[in-house]
């Protein structure tokens, strides 16, 4: 992913809320899963790291994306973005070269 690509991906993110939140549990096979899907639905994804969750944000965000095959965006605070390309032409975001 070019740097080029990585700021469009930062600046449509910023106004995304997160939709999944990592809490005291951390990372389970089912909030794996379920990240593994909105990926496959939306692409772009946001995801809020808790308070009370005792793991960095980086490493998290790095475990995750090696386990749904996603690239991490960025990392900011206790935000992380996520973006995986989709399947489908019609939802496709379109990336500048």
């Amino acid at each position: 992913m070019t740097s080029k690509q990585r700021a469009y991906l930062k600046s449509l993110a910023m106004t995304m809320e997160p939709i999944f939140q990592i809490g005291k549990s951390s990372l389970t096979p089912e909030n794996t899963k379920a990240i593994q899907e909105a990926l496959a639905a939306r692409e772009l994804i946001k995801i809020s790291v808790l308070q009370n969750c005792a793991d960095d944000p980086k490493e998290l965000a790095q475990i995750v994306s090696e386990r749904t095959r996603s690239q991490v965006v960025q990392v900011i605070g206790k935000k992380i973005v996520l973006y995986k390309e989709g399947r489908d032409e019609k939802k496709k975001i379109v990336l500048p070269m």
